[in-house]
């Protein structure tokens, strides 16, 4: 680890690394979705480039990029974030329909054919 890292965050960043999980957990739980736009558009994280993408919820683009994490072995995190914004966000903003579809596009695979 680089020497100008301060003490904090070499602590956070080993018990991060101690604890008995999968994926990444950086001082919390990272979150994949920011919703914008009443569910049109979204930013997604990406943790394995660490890059944030504006898409639009509808796209091809926005399913390939939910694919790609979901191979990295982030898609049950983001299966269940999609699933809170279904339930906790009003209808209107269409996440449980943007989660049917993501899931008919095969973006989650293998937990997709799972739940079949």
């Amino acid at each position: 680890m680089a020497a100008n890292t301060s003490k904090t965050a070499r602590a956070s960043v080993k018990a991060g690394q101690a604890k008995n999980g999968a994926g990444l957990n950086v001082l919390g739980e990272f979150k994949y979705l920011i919703p914008l736009n009443n569910g049109k558009h979204v930013y997604l994280r990406n943790l394995t480039d660490g890059r944030t993408l504006h898409l639009a919820t509808g796209t091809d683009a926005f399913a390939e990029a939910i694919k790609a994490l979901a191979e990295a072995g982030h898609g049950a995190k983001i299966k269940v974030e999609l699933e809170t914004l279904a339930s906790t966000l009003p209808a209107e903003q269409g996440w449980d329909t943007t989660l049917k579809s993501l899931e008919e596009a095969g973006a989650f695979g293998e937990l997709a054919d799972a739940a079949a």
